[in-house]
């Protein structure tokens, strides 16, 4: 399971309070929006194109970063709403659900973060300038991106016991896993099925801003213009990555390079890559990590089945195993999580941070053995059971973990701008701007 992305209060200034998506025209024919770029048979409108080069042009100089040319920012934004219309498309067809309660919970998250009663959130919204109403709808797409990211490309991913043991080995000639990277990156991406000419024009690109990234030109500023990844708007920023967590396709050149270097060009299939190490810190982290041992049952909603149906399904089975039978067993047949429900609802042992936060806030509360109420997630309406808790040290099983997340993490980096840079070209996009 992955954690949602919720923005801290600092940074709500610059969620996307967009206008509503549609408008009309007044009895006295005045035009009040025009299409900005036609996306399979939906569209992205001038407004929101308009909405989102404020807000990332009051972002960028709040940043101290010098503005690109007007209308290669204006490129670069409405491609991003290209790209998130189709996503958005691509998961109404899936039927992914953004419920009201998933909402109210990752607001209460954003909440708790900054020190305020949930009731507070929108009087300090208002005090940001942002619209409460568009901050919900915004959060709403970003979850139902989450999903559709973990759906598609998360869960598709196969990290092989031979990886694992071929990971291991590298890393034992590879910088500790408490070295931790700051990382900004650039991608010039090339289509699916490029031609010679696409591949030859984007090699040239790519040569062309990193010989300015090494001449000391701002990276963040090449990032904005030039960029095709999903970060180039917030100046290319990866932020830190400890060393077992770099991309696959990176790491070889990021653990060669000092604070301040830039990388060679880095070719891999969805694209050229040129990587900076902003920063480099080390820290000898904590020996001991606390470890908890639980199996769940998960069961989601349906067209049959709203959250109440499915809350009072989980009671009654939670009820049944109070009064003796076997969690395993029901969690065999009845769980929907397809990860653990052959092996009667086992999550293993665990680390902390490894759920989403309302799970995590479930396992800490629960004493051994006892048996949580029906709880909501991103991923449907679960009931928890903690079967132990231990510490343990740097351990074989431990390593072996690690490298598993990180694998899955590296993995998922290049399979997402390639899941992206997929659904594009497969998406009939016309623009009108």
């Amino acid at each position: 399971m992955l954690r949602p992305f919720l923005a801290a209060l600092a940074a709500l200034c610059f969620a996307a309070a967009a206008h509503a998506q549609t408008r009309e025209l007044s009895s006295g024919g005045e035009l009040l929006d025009r299409v900005a770029a036609i996306v399979n048979d939906g569209v992205v409108l001038k407004s929101e194109l308009d909405d989102q080069m404020e807000l990332i042009s009051v972002r960028l100089r709040q940043q101290g970063l010098e503005l690109p040319p007007e209308n290669v920012l204006r490129q670069q934004i409405l491609e991003r709403l290209v790209v998130q219309e189709v996503q958005m498309q691509r998961a109404s067809r899936a039927g992914l659900n953004v419920t009201d309660e998933m909402i109210n919970n990752a607001l209460q998250d954003v909440a708790r973060r900054n020190g305020i009663p949930l009731a507070q959130l929108p009087q300090a919204l208002a005090g940001q300038g942002i619209d409460y109403t568009a901050y919900r709808d915004n959060m709403r797409k970003d979850i139902t991106l989450n999903m559709l990211r973990q759906r598609d490309v998360i869960a598709r991913i196969v990290v092989t016991p031979r990886e694992i043991d071929q990971y291991l080995e590298r890393q034992k000639n590879a910088p500790s896993e408490t070295t931790s990277y700051n990382l900004s990156h650039i991608l010039i991406a090339v289509p699916q099925a490029a031609t010679p000419e696409q591949m030859a024009e984007a090699e040239k690109r790519a040569e062309d801003v990193h010989r300015r990234a090494l001449a000391g030109e701002d990276f963040a500023q090449l990032a904005v213009a030039y960029s095709n990844s999903q970060t180039a708007l917030e100046g290319g920023v990866l932020g830190w990555r400890s060393g077992p967590e770099l991309p696959t396709v990176l790491a070889d050149a990021v653990v060669k390079l000092k604070a301040g270097e830039v990388s060679d060009v880095i070719r891999t299939p969805s694209g050229y890559h040129i990587v900076r190490v902003n920063e480099l810190r080390s820290s000898d982290g904590p020996a001991i990590v606390q470890q908890v041992h639980a199996r769940h049952i998960l069961m989601r909603t349906n067209e049959l089945q709203d959250d109440a149906t499915v809350e009072q399904r989980l009671r009654g089975i939670r009820e049944r195993i109070l009064k003796g039978e076997d969690f395993g067993a029901l969690a065999t047949v009845l769980s929907e999580d397809p990860g653990s429900a052959s092996e009667g609802g086992d999550l293993g042992w665990t680390n902390p941070g490894t759920f989403v936060p309302e799970f995590e806030a479930q396992l800490a509360a629960l004493k051994q053995d006892e048996i949580s109420e029906p709880f909501h997630t991103q991923f449907g309406w679960h009931i928890l059971q903690v079967l132990g808790h231990r510490e343990i040290d740097n351990s074989n099983e431990m390593k072996r973990q690690r490298a598993y997340v990180a694998l899955r993490e590296s993995k998922a980096e290049e399979e997402t701008e390639l899941w992206l840079r997929r659904l594009r070209d497969e998406a009939y996009v016309e623009l009108k701007m």
